[in-house]
C-alpha cells in the first residue's frame, strides 16, 4: 500500500480518535475532582441521595423504586441489542463477497486497498462488541440493585444503602461507558466514505458532548460551596 493512498487514513483517523480519548479522559478528571460542574457527577450525588430515601421509606415507595430501576434497564437492553445488531451486520458483511465490501468509487478519499476496508469493519466491530459488553454487565448491576433496593432494613443487614448506591452507581458507569463507545463509533461508521468525515463527525461530536456534559459556571460552583459551607456551619 502506497503511501499517497493511505497517509489521510493514518492521520485523520488517529487524530479524530484521539480528541474523543482526550476529552473523556478531561472529563473524567473534572467528575473526580469536581463532580457538580458535571451531569455526570450532579446525577450520582441525587442517585445516591435517592437510594437512601427508597430504602429509608421502602413500604410506600418500594414501586417506585422498582419502576424506576427498571425503565433503566430497558434502556441499556435496547442499546445491547442495537449494538449486538450492529455486530451482527458488520460480521456478515465481512464473511460476504458482495461489492458492498468495497469502495463506492474512486472519489472517495484515502485508502480503497482489501486490508484497510477489513481494518474498517473490524474496528467498528470490535467497538460495538465492548459497547454490548459494557450494557450487559450494567444490566447486570442494575438488577441486582433492583433486588436489594427492597430489602426490609435490618441494623445487622450487610445490604446497607451506601452497598446498593455502589451496586446502582457500578451499573450506570458501565452504561455510560458503553454509551460513549457507542457514540464514538458512530462517526467510524462514515470511514467507508473516506477518513475526511471521521475527522469532521468526531471534531464536531466533541463540542456537543462539552454542551451536554457540563452543568454549572464557576460562579453557580463557587455560590454553591459557599451555600454548603455556610449551612455546615449554621447546623454545627
Amino acid at each position: 500500500m502506497e503511501w499517497r493512498e493511505c497517509y489521510l487514513d493514518i492521520i485523520l483517523v488517529p487524530l479524530g480518535m484521539l480528541m474523543s480519548i482526550v476529552y473523556h479522559c478531561w472529563l473524567w478528571y473534572k467528575v473526580r475532582s469536581q463532580p457538580l460542574t458535571t451531569i455526570i457527577g450532579t446525577n450520582s450525588t441525587a442517585r445516591r441521595f435517592w437510594v437512601s430515601a427508597m430504602m429509608k421509606d421502602n413500604d410506600k415507595k418500594n414501586i417506585l423504586a422498582v419502576q424506576s430501576l427498571r425503565n433503566v434497564i430497558m434502556g441499556s437492553t435496547l442499546m445491547a441489542t442495537t449494538s449486538v445488531l450492529l455486530c451482527t451486520g458488520l460480521a456478515a458483511i465481512l464473511s460476504s463477497t458482495y461489492s458492498v465490501k468495497k469502495p463506492l468509487n474512486d472519489s472517495v478519499f484515502g485508502a480503497h486497498g482489501q486490508f484497510m476496508v477489513a481494518l474498517k469493519y473490524v474496528t467498528m466491530l470490535c467497538i460495538f462488541l465492548f459497547a454490548f459488553f459494557c450494557h450487559s454487565l450494567s444490566i447486570r448491576f442494575v438488577n441486582q440493585a433492583n433486588i436489594l433496593i427492597n430489602t426490609p432494613p435490618d441494623p445487622l443487614s450487610i445490604v446497607t444503602p451506601e452497598y446498593v448506591s455502589e451496586l446502582l452507581e457500578k451499573g450506570f458507569l458501565l452504561n455510560a461507558i458503553g454509551n460513549r463507545l457507542f457514540y464514538s463509533a458512530l462517526p467510524l461508521l462514515l470511514w467507508v466514505f473516506g477518513p475526511l468525515l471521521v475527522f469532521l463527525c468526531f471534531a464536531t461530536m466533541v463540542p456537543v458532548l462539552y454542551n451536554l456534559d457540563f452543568l454549572f459556571s464557576g460562579a453557580t460552583i463557587k455560590n454553591c460551596a459557599n451555600e454548603r459551607s455556610n449551612g455546615f456551619v449554621s447546623s454545627v
